[in-house]
This record gives structure tokens, C-alpha cells and sequence, in this order.
């Protein structure tokens, strides 16, 4: 027991002139290691700036868009008169009464050119209920834009402002129909009031229909949908790809407290314009009337071109009817004295291509029917008895075909 307490001593003694020493030592060590830690982090810093030297150049190819674009973007005011329904407290007094307010509304729009005149493409809910005196429009420099006249489509919620110039700078159009999804997009608008700011996301999807948005007359919907911050004041601004061109009309989104959630729609801009062209040209949108009830209650083998809508005949099964997405409208009336049965349309067609564009379903050919410019021959490619079959079809205006 002795031996041991004295071993233990001198193993403790050892280690205190130990401890001693390397303390003793600490300062140089400690400043090499400093030296070292900090010519680490001075690596790390030029292995970054090495690293991000492509995403400099995506950022600075996405300023450069920016700048092309912003003088095409203007800003809009527009001072309305809302309707309040009073009621009385008094409990025998049962009638209320409607008083206005006023109320202002933020929005944008973007330059376009139509045949060498410019005019202004915006929402309509933006400017709706105001009166020209009541909507200022003001370029991205704040230059006033007299406005000459307003031409607006409730089915469409659209409006196309003429402010009676030709020496604006206009946008760059793109092709919505490219669009993939998972590609990158721009917002540019006045979120609350704040012109022209800019927002970066990508396309989240495409052909969103069937949406119940405000007072629920937007009837022809074929939105893009982006996470693009889009807010209160984006209405009307321009949705770009990253060439700088246009793709699309921010219009609304989806949101349970009224700011953006991530969900915005844009109107697709091939749409857009083919609305504003009738809206200058003719004064308003004169839809089309191909005359068919159509749904969407089959699957087409797009190779063999077999065919399920019900019947007993079609030669598919379940399994195989699962491999393949349904697409195409499948006529179930023919309308008489109608542009289809003109063109020799018949009960049981799968139309799969209308103007050179794929059917994607029922809803998506009535919106390209309706907004087709009446008067016009266009060609459909059906599926008939397993064989595709092509037709032109006279369109005629939707109103004089149902007199």
C-alpha cells in the first residue's frame, strides 16, 4: 500500500510539471494554429468566389433582363366607388341602406404593340368601377400616360388600355406554349403599391382551370401557376421568362390570409394577346360557336389509336387503359345546322387536335373554341373508328349561331 501511495504522488507530480510546460508552450502554438485556422478560411473564401462564378453570371444575365424589361412595365392607380350596405340597429327598421366609399386600387400592366400602336395590357378587375379620370397610369420613370379609351373583357379579366402613343417602349413576347414546367419566371407589378418590384420563382404548373377566383366570372382559364411572390398590386403585371420576354398576365392567386402563399396564376400570354387584338380591333371578344357537347370520359392508345369511351368494342383493358392519359374531347351531340355538322363531325369523335393544338381535354377545347376570332377556317384532326381523320371547320360567331 505504501509503494503505491508513492507512485501515485510521483505520477501526479509528473503530470503537473507536464501541464506546466505545454501552458507554458501555448502561446506560439496557439498562434500558429490561429495563423493557420484564418489562412484556411482565407482558401475557403477564394474556393467560393471560385464555385459561384456561374451562378454570377445567371444573376447577372437575370439583372440584365430586368433592366430590358422594367420600361415596358407601367404603374396603375385606379380610385373606385365600392358599395356598403348599411343596416339599421333599430329592430323596427328592416330596411338598410347602400352607401358608397372610396377606395384606391394598385395594379400594373405592360406596353404592347399592336400594329405599330402601343397600348397598355392589364387586368380588368384592376381598373373596373373606376372612371378615366379616377386611373392613372405612369411609365417606370413616373411619366403620366393620358388614356385615350378603355376596351375590357369580364370573361376573360382582361382590359387593354389605349393611351394613344406609338413611341413607348414595348414588350418582348414569348411563347407561353413552350413553357416547362420547373422553369424559371419573373414577377414585375406594384405588390401594395410598391411599383415595379420584381419577384423570382419557376413555374409550378400549367393549365390550371376550373378555379374559383373573385367574383367568379373569369370564365376562359388556362392559368400558368408560379411561386412567384405575387401580392395585392402584382394584378396585371407581367409574368418573363428569363430572355426577358413575356409569358403570361398575373392575375390572381390562392391564399387563405390575401398575400402571397405561393400559388399565383398568370393568364397565359398567347391568350392574352389574342384577346387584346380583338378588344382593339373590334371593340370587344366575339367568341366563336363550333356547335358539339363534348366530355372527357375516354382513353386513346396514342400508337394504335384505340379508343375507350364505354363501349364494349374497344379492344382495351383496364390494365391497358391505365398506361395511357386520357386527351382529346369525345363528341356526344352534333348540334344541327352547326359549323360541325357542316364539316361532317359525328357522335362518338375524339378530337385531338383543333387549329394544329392538342386537345388536352373537353374544357380545354371549349376555351380554344371560344376564343377563336369567328369567321375563320380551322382545321380538326378527329378520331374516328380507330382511323385519325381530318376536317375544316367554318367558325362562326357564338350569338348569330344561336339566334
Amino acid at each position: 500500500m505504501r509503494f503505491k501511495r508513492i507512485d501515485r504522488t510521483v505520477a501526479l507530480g509528473i503530470a503537473l510539471l507536464s501541464s506546466q510546460w505545454s501552458y507554458s508552450q501555448s502561446p506560439s502554438s496557439q498562434g500558429l494554429d490561429q495563423a493557420s485556422v484564418l489562412s484556411n478560411r482565407q482558401q475557403e473564401y477564394e474556393l467560393l468566389a471560385s464555385q459561384m462564378r456561374p451562378w454570377e453570371e445567371q444573376n447577372r444575365l437575370l439583372r440584365k433582363a430586368v433592366r430590358l424589361v422594367s420600361p415596358t412595365v407601367v404603374h396603375i392607380e385606379a380610385t373606385k366607388e365600392e358599395p356598403i350596405q348599411e343596416v339599421s340597429l333599430d329592430s323596427r327598421l328592416e330596411k338598410s341602406r347602400i352607401r358608397t366609399k372610396r377606395v384606391e386600387e394598385a395594379g400594373a400592366g405592360v406596353v404592347i404593340d399592336v400594329q405599330g400602336r402601343h397600348f397598355v395590357l392589364t387586368n380588368r378587375h384592376v381598373i373596373q368601377s373606376a372612371q378615366i379620370p379616377d386611373i392613372r397610369v405612369e411609365t417606370y420613370d413616373g411619366v403620366p400616360l393620358q388614356i385615350v379609351k378603355i376596351t375590357e373583357d369580364p370573361s376573360t379579366d382582361l382590359a387593354v388600355i389605349d393611351v394613344g402613343r406609338s413611341d413607348l417602349a414595348a414588350c418582348r413576347l414569348g411563347d407561353s406554349r413552350t413553357l416547362e414546367v420547373g422553369e424559371h419566371v419573373f414577377a414585375v407589378g406594384s405588390p401594395f403599391g410598391l411599383n415595379h418590384s420584381v419577384s423570382l420563382g419557376i413555374v409550378s404548373a400549367k393549365g390550371r382551370r376550373n378555379l374559383e377566383l373573385g367574383n367568379k366570372s373569369i370564365v376562359y382559364q388556362d392559368f400558368i401557376q408560379t411561386d412567384a411572390a405575387i401580392n395585392p398590386g402584382n394584378s396585371g403585371g407581367p409574368l418573363m421568362n428569363l430572355r426577358g420576354e413575356v409569358v403570361g398576365i398575373n392575375t390572381a392567386i390562392a391564399s387563405n390570409s390575401g398575400v402571397n402563399e405561393g400559388i399565383g396564376f398568370a393568364i397565359p400570354i398567347q391568350l392574352a394577346m389574342a384577346v387584346a387584338t380583338q378588344l382593339i380591333e373590334k371593340g370587344e371578344l366575339q367568341r366563336s360557336y363550333l356547335g358539339v357537347s363534348v366530355e372527357r370520359a375516354f382513353h386513346v392508345d396514342p400508337q394504335s389509336g384505340l379508343q375507350n369511351s364505354g363501349s364494349q368494342d374497344s379492344g382495351l383493358t383496364s390494365n391497358r387503359l391505365q398506361s395511357y392519359r386520357a386527351h382529346g374531347a369525345l363528341v356526344k351531340v352534333v348540334k344541327p345546322n352547326s359549323p360541325a355538322e357542316s364539316a361532317g363531325l359525328r357522335y362518338g369523335d375524339i378530337i385531338l387536335e383543333f387549329d394544329g393544338v392538342a386537345v388536352e381535354d373537353d374544357e380545354h377545347l371549349v376555351q380554344m373554341v371560344g376564343l377563336t376570332a369567328s369567321g375563320k377556317s380551322v382545321e380538326l384532326e378527329v378520331l374516328r373508328e380507330r382511323a385519325r381523320v381530318r376536317l375544316k371547320v367554318w367558325l362562326t360567331p357564338i350569338a348569330a349561331s344561336r339566334n
